[in-house]
């Protein structure tokens, strides 16, 4: 079991690498500007959507299991 130090690593890479396969994305669009979407642009896409998709899916699994708790207030 993961205490929460790691469990925030986890949160806080999967979020870094989101970021940087948007910033990706980004390069590739401008490089490849004048040709229609390109493979590495769509697969920057995919591995992004992917990424935003595991990492919804850890934050409510962490939520349910009480791994994360609401602010209180």
């Amino acid at each position: 079991m993961l205490n929460r130090r790691q469990r925030q690593m986890c949160i806080r890479d999967r979020l870094a690498a989101i970021v940087i396969a948007l910033f990706s994305g980004l390069f590739f669009l401008a490089k490849d500007k004048d040709h229609p979407p390109s493979p590495r642009l769509l697969t920057a896409l995919k591995v992004r959507v992917g990424l935003s998709i595991l990492l919804v899916v850890l934050l409510v699994v962490s939520y349910q299991m009480g791994w994360l708790t609401g602010i209180e207030g």
